[in-house]
């Protein structure tokens, strides 16, 4: 295996090797603490742009199975793992872990000490970070990092939303308009458990489009970057506000935030993982959470007389949940369709329903 540099625009740098074909990469590096779930992660659009850490130490020992993707690619820019594990065991398995990212021309280290790296981050907060087998000078290649855009300030959803519409599933009660910001599969799964028919359309999508054609509601997806640049679906929500029920999640729920006059900003290290502890403020029940986002509402921007706050994280206060008092809209910052992560959340689609109902 050829040899791997990891070096953080702070200027520290890890060791490790290639388990991949070596490729240089560059990109924000974040950590997730799931301890499965890898294949999830790698094809789960909100990733976009990110060096992922994964701390459980083991990856690989499951394989890659064709029923378990979340998107039609892998989106993150590399994988870096302690120990990769290439001899895998798991019936559904139909190829590596190493095959796969070959096949999709992404980077995956192995051999770093990932429980340091990953306190680093934790101290230091997100920052970019390349990986290379270039011998050249660290200045060097620190200064070739810091000429990378930062994660603030890029529109990411245009570069993973499809441009051309499609469905999933046309044979149900609800119709719903799901714009694709980053859009899991899993998410059009329970959508469709629920009786949704799901009109899946691109994130450049006009109000007109949605309005004139009758739809039962409106959900925003899940994406990745800034959601204060995706000024797009922010008018998209802000035209459809009280014409028909909205539902957000993630990114959605940050855009749903920006649509009702509230401002975002972007958190230390973000949160990334599936055992996140949120309150429901309205049941008083802590739900273990699915998570991965790098930005939050903030929460004196809010106009509380409208917007009421439904969901914080217990970790860190933040906002994960809102609900407007007086129109049909709600969103939460996690992931309840659980791909990977507990089953705590699954409500939320069933709230969803009864509004359309």
């Amino acid at each position: 295996m050829q040899k791997a540099r990891l070096i953080l625009e702070n200027g520290t740098e890890f060791s490790g090797e290639f388990f991949t074909d070596p490729k240089e990469v560059i990109g924000e590096i974040v950590f997730n603490t799931a301890l499965a779930g890898y294949q999830e992660v790698l094809t789960d659009p909100s990733y976009s742009g990110q060096l992922v850490i994964m701390t459980y130490p083991m990856i690989g020992n499951y394989g890659i199975n064709s029923e378990d993707m979340e998107s039609k690619k892998v989106f993150l820019e590399a994988l870096i793992v302690k120990e990769y594990v290439d001899f895998y065991s798991n019936w559904r398995a139909d190829k590596s872990l190493k095959q796969y990212l070959n096949e999709q021309n992404v980077v995956g280290i192995q051999g770093l000490d990932t429980r340091a790296l990953t306190r680093l981050i934790r101290e230091t907060g997100a920052q970019r970070a390349i990986i290379t087998n270039s011998e050249a000078p660290i200045e060097e290649i620190i200064a070739k990092l810091k000429a990378a855009p930062s994660m603030v300030g890029q529109n990411l959803v245009k570069q993973v939303s499809e441009k051309n519409q499609y469905s999933w599933n046309n044979k149900c009660k609800y119709k719903v308009a799901v714009i694709d910001c980053g859009v899991k599969y899993n998410i059009l799964r329970l959508l469709n458990a629920y009786n949704c028919d799901c009109t899946v359309l691109p994130f450049s999508t006009k109000p007109a489009r949605i309005l004139e054609n009758n739809y039962d509601g409106l959900f925003i997806s899940n994406g990745p970057g800034d959601p204060e640049t995706v000024n797009e679906v922010v008018d998209l929500v802000k035209a459809c506000l009280g014409k028909l029920p909205i539902f957000g999640i993630c990114l959605g729920h940050q855009i749903l935030g920006l649509a009702l006059g509230a401002k975002t900003y972007k958190l230390k290290f973000g949160h990334h993982g599936v055992n996140q502890p949120v309150k429901n403020l309205k049941t008083g029940k802590i739900e273990i959470t699915s998570q991965n986002h790098g930005f939050s509402i903030k929460e004196d921007s809010l106009d509380l007389n409208e917007v009421e706050v439904t969901h914080i994280n217990l970790n860190d206060q933040t906002i994960e949940g809102i609900r407007h008092k007086k129109f049909s809209a709600f969103s939460v910052q996690y992931h309840p369709e659980a791909a990977p992560g507990p089953h705590d959340s699954a409500y939320l689609f069933e709230e969803f329903v009864s509004l359309m109902k």
